[in-house]
C-alpha cells in the first residue's frame, strides 16, 4: 500500500509540475507580447491586436515627440481609445510646427496643461507630438480613451483650408481603420465641454456630419 501510495504522490506531483510549468510559459509568452506592443505605442494593449483593423489609405506623419514633462506629456498610458477628438488651434495662421513648439514650451513656462497627439498645419503636413500609447492634455475627462488633433486654420472663423482638410480626413480615416471605430465615436472638443472648438465644425452643423461622411468615403474607398 506504501509503494503504490508513494508512485501516486510522484505521479500527482509530476502532473502539478507540468502544469505550473505551462502556466509559467503562458505568463512568460504573454509578457514578451505585451511588452512588444507596448513599444509600438498603439495603446491597444495585447488583446486589442487580436481583433481585425484597417489600415486606410497613405499617411505621411512626421514624428516630433514631446519631451516628457508634467504640463504637455505626463506618459501616463492611453489604455484604451474609444474616440478621437478634434479641435481646432485658435491661432489664425500658426503653422503646425509653431503648435507643437508651443505644447513643448509648456515644460518651461508651466502656464498650463495643454497639448496633442497630432498637429495638421495649413500645408496638410501632419506632425505627431505624442505616441499613441500615451494620452494627450486636450480633452478634459475624455484623455483617458480618446486620440486628439490639433487643426490649424487662416482666419477666424476656424474654416480649415483644404489641404488641412484632407488631412483631416485620411488621418481620422486611418485611426478609425486601427482602432475600429465608427462614426459616432468621432467628436469635436464642444461635444466633451462645450467649447466653442474647434468652431467652425460647431458654427456649422452641416459641415460636421459632412466630414464624418467624407472620412467613412475615404474608408470606403481606400480601406483594405
Amino acid at each position: 500500500m506504501s509503494k503504490k501510495r508513494g508512485k501516486r504522490n510522484k505521479h500527482a506531483l509530476e502532473r502539478i509540475l507540468k502544469i505550473s510549468g505551462i502556466i509559467l510559459f503562458v505568463f512568460i509568452i504573454y509578457g514578451l507580447l505585451y511588452s512588444t506592443v507596448e513599444k509600438r505605442g498603439t495603446g491597444l494593449g495585447m488583446f486589442g491586436k487580436l481583433f481585425p483593423t484597417k489600415k486606410v489609405g497613405q499617411l505621411d506623419v512626421t514624428e516630433m515627440y514631446l519631451t516628457k514633462n508634467e504640463y504637455s506629456r505626463p506618459g501616463k498610458r492611453l489604455r484604451r481609445v474609444k474616440g478621437i477628438v478634434v479641435h481646432y488651434t485658435a491661432n489664425p495662421g500658426s503653422s503646425a510646427k509653431n503648435n507643437r513648439n508651443y505644447f513643448e514650451g509648456l515644460k518651461d513656462t508651466k502656464e498650463t496643461y495643454a497639448s496633442s497627439h497630432y498637429v495638421i498645419g495649413l500645408d496638410g503636413e501632419v506632425i505627431q507630438c505624442i505616441p499613441l500609447g500615451e494620452i494627450s492634455y486636450a480633452s478634459n475627462e475624455r484623455n483617458k480613451d480618446t486620440i486628439s488633433i490639433e487643426c490649424c486654420h487662416p482666419d477666424e472663423t476656424g474654416k480649415f483650408n483644404k489641404k488641412t482638410y484632407q488631412s483631416l480626413v485620411r488621418l481620422v480615416a486611418w485611426l478609425c481603420g486601427e482602432y475600429n471605430l465608427k462614426q459616432d465615436n468621432i467628436i469635436r472638443h464642444y461635444d466633451v465641454t462645450g467649447k466653442l472648438c474647434p468652431k467652425y465644425f460647431v458654427d456649422n452643423e452641416d459641415a460636421w456630419y459632412q466630414f464624418k461622411d467624407d472620412v467613412f468615403a475615404y474608408i470606403e474607398e481606400y480601406s483594405k
